[in-house]
């Protein structure tokens, strides 16, 4: 009987923002070990992709461990250090008994931790360095917001990135990254991956795929595997511009059995295409009370206010006031928004439907957004928080699967405002989110959006207009008010 090929299967998921205070702990960590990972099969997640193709090739699954966070501050080092210590003994038991054909590995690919400013690369650096791992074929998925490094190129076979923004094909991806495992192990091949990194940062506005530079880029990188038959994926690498890190923004990684030469050549043309094109990926926004004025005088909706400064996708706390506030400011009613306040929902525990209370909302995550708001709110109602997503192949689905829970969470009203208040800051990347809480918003006139790019699968085909607005937060897009300090010098448009 011939044996099953044996793929080790582990996950680290963090987008690391380095310029919010906080330190994101083993507590904000969801954990997986063991059998927990192969139960994932028919979520819609990275991991369920990699299993999609395990069954079909007939693999044997030694599933081992994953730690998944949402986007927020620095990771305390001890996290990658018990992943590590998980990760090691079952990468060693798994080689001492039967041994291993490959590994495969979900990542996000722009952690940073208190102790490591490149946890991927160390990561694989040290999967390298256990006996017997120095040559297995090593792959994975990473999103195209990573900060891709040299070491990652290094230690792994093939690192595929998503190739849209929002994250419609992250699925997909894995299932790329997967396949081509299984080309590897089918044809005894050894491909290896080479990188650059462009002297170029875009804000994550800038970063969608339907726009450009990158949908020139990306179409470029299809045309580079189109015409070369040894180069088997090339990555378009976005960057995430809030790590404050050597390595961070877009970069090109490609994934070859040619020569050093020919990937230099196509990493090239990838790099100088970028800089011809690097003012495209600088966002322009909206004036706040200028794309207001412009909502409250408009017939119909819904009306997209769309904030990246507190991008919940990119880290930020999801608890910003300044979109309240307009709507507040301008009398927009028939409005809704969705701020994290687990303080706010604790207050309204014993509410009854109906019922008036002062609270201070929101404002409390970040020293550079517009302070907690002090209004007085009607109570509507409460839930758990749970809800499945709608969409299957949305960006929440790649970082979550389709369970998402919001924690305990109130619907509030507010001069005509609907309020959704969670206790788990939720990217609002699936119009669920609001249907679970009996907000339907294309009934709605105006919705605050705490995102850049993610949000456009859900919102776009229900939407008039959406304005993209200018607000003060910690995902600003005025990337030159960051104080980078560890950062490469000169990167555009920083330096």
């Amino acid at each position: 009987m011939t044996r099953r090929p044996r793929i080790l299967l582990a996950g680290l998921y963090h987008e690391t923002h380095t310029f919010v205070d906080e330190i994101t702990g083993l507590a904000d960590y969801e954990i997986l070990r063991g059998a927990e990972l192969p139960a994932r099969a028919g979520d819609g997640s990275t991991v369920d992709g990699f299993l999609e193709v395990a069954a079909a090739e007939g693999w044997d699954v030694v599933p081992v461990v994953e730690y998944s966070a949402l986007p927020s501050g620095t990771t305390d080092h001890a996290v990658f250090e018990q992943f590590w210590d998980e990760l090691e003994a079952g990468l060693r038991a798994a080689l001492a008994d039967g041994g291993l054909d490959g590994i495969w590995l979900a990542l996000h690919g722009a952690m940073v931790t208190t102790g490591s400013i490149d946890p991927e690369g160390e990561l694989l650096a040290r999967i390298r360095s256990v006996p017997g791992a120095e040559a297995l074929p090593l792959y994975g998925v990473f999103d195209l917001h990573a900060t891709f490094t040299a070491a990652m190129a290094k230690n792994a076979n093939g690192l595929v990135a998503y190739r849209e923004n929002p994250h419609t094909d992250a699925r997909d991806s894995a299932v790329r990254s997967a396949e081509l495992l299984a080309r590897a192990l089918a044809e005894k091949a050894a491909p290896v991956m080479h990188a650059r990194n462009a002297a170029i940062l875009w804000a994550p506005p800038g970063t969608g795929t339907a726009d450009r530079p990158m949908r020139d880029l990306e179409a470029l990188a299809r045309q580079i595997e189109a015409e070369d038959a040894e180069i088997w994926t090339v990555n378009i690498i976005g960057g995430y511009s809030f790590s404050d890190v050597p390595d961070a923004g877009v970069a090109f990684s490609l994934i070859t059995t040619g020569s050093a030469e020919q990937a230099k050549a196509a990493l090239d043309r990838l790099e100088a295409l970028a800089w011809e094109l690097r003012e495209l990926g600088q966002p322009k926004e909206w004036d706040l009370d200028a794309a207001l004025a412009e909502i409250k005088d408009a017939e119909g909706g819904p009306y997209i206010v769309v904030e990246p400064a507190d991008n919940i996708g990119g880290g930020a706390p999801g608890d910003d006031t300044a979109v309240l506030r307009g709507f507040l400011r301008h009398g927009i009613t028939n409005a809704a928004v969705a701020i994290a306040d687990a303080e706010a929902v604790k207050l309204f525990a014993d509410a009854k439907p109906g019922e008036v209370r002062k609270v201070s909302l929101g404002g409390k995550g970040s020293r550079l957004g517009a302070g907690p708001v002090e209004i007085e709110a009607t109570f509507v109602s409460r839930s758990d928080g749970e809800f499945e997503l709608e969409d299957r192949n949305s960006h929440l689905a790649a970082m979550q699967g389709v369970h998402i829970s919001m924690g305990p969470s109130i619907v509030l009203e507010a001069a005509g405002i609907q309020i959704l208040v969670n206790s788990r800051k939720t990217p609002p990347f699936d119009l669920g989110q609001l249907r679970s809480q009996g907000i339907i918003p294309e009934a709605l006139k105006a919705i605050g959006v705490k995102a850049a790019v993610a949000h456009r699968r859900a919102y776009d085909p229900i939407t008039a207009k959406s304005f993209t607005v200018a607000t003060s937060g910690p995902c600003t897009s005025v990337l030159t008010s960051l104080p980078y300090r560890r950062l490469r010098s000169p990167v555009f448009p920083v330096s």
